[in-house]
């Protein structure tokens, strides 16, 4: 697996979208990543999909980022390049990765296009900071989707 460096989401390919028609509003450079995770909170109506080689490499395709209207949480939104037998391990490693008694998750196997959906609130990753910015926000998404592929890939260590 290759090394993950924190400049590496600066060549991501990145739209802000409608939450409401999810129809693209713009393209973003990279410079885009380094306003602060708040932006969605005054930007309630918009998601941001960033598609990245990072993500690739793991298994996924593409990773949208919004604020939930009823909880005001940050919510994760992605398809995972993994077999369906692997369910046990990503569950456990959810639910013992996620922190909090809030921390819900939903993992749903999509036989249609093989992949499986994943939500989580980033708020309950460890290393959530309300003050980050979006790239780290984005690195942190990273760094934990990572470390759930190598989980249930290799379960037993």
């Amino acid at each position: 697996m290759a090394r993950y460096k924190e400049t590496d989401f600066v060549d991501a390919y990145i739209e802000r979208c409608s939450k409401e028609t999810e129809t693209m509003i713009g393209n973003e450079s990279g410079a885009f990543l380094n306003q602060p995770i708040s932006y969605l909170k005054t930007h309630k109506n918009e998601f941001i999909y960033l598609e990245s080689k990072w993500f690739e490499e793991i298994g996924v395709e593409g990773v949208s980022l919004e604020v939930d209207d009823v909880f005001g949480t940050y919510d994760v939104m992605l398809g995972l390049k993994l077999q369906k037998k692997l369910e046990k391990p990503l569950k456990e490693f959810l639910d013992n990765h996620l922190q909090g008694d809030e921390a819900k998750f939903d993992l749903m196997f999509s036989h249609e296009d093989g992949l499986w959906d994943l939500n989580f609130a980033l708020n309950f990753v460890d290393g959530f900071e309300d003050h980050m910015s979006i790239n780290e926000a984005y690195q942190l998404i990273y760094r934990f989707l990572s470390q759930l592929v190598e989980t249930a890939k290799n379960p037993n260590g």
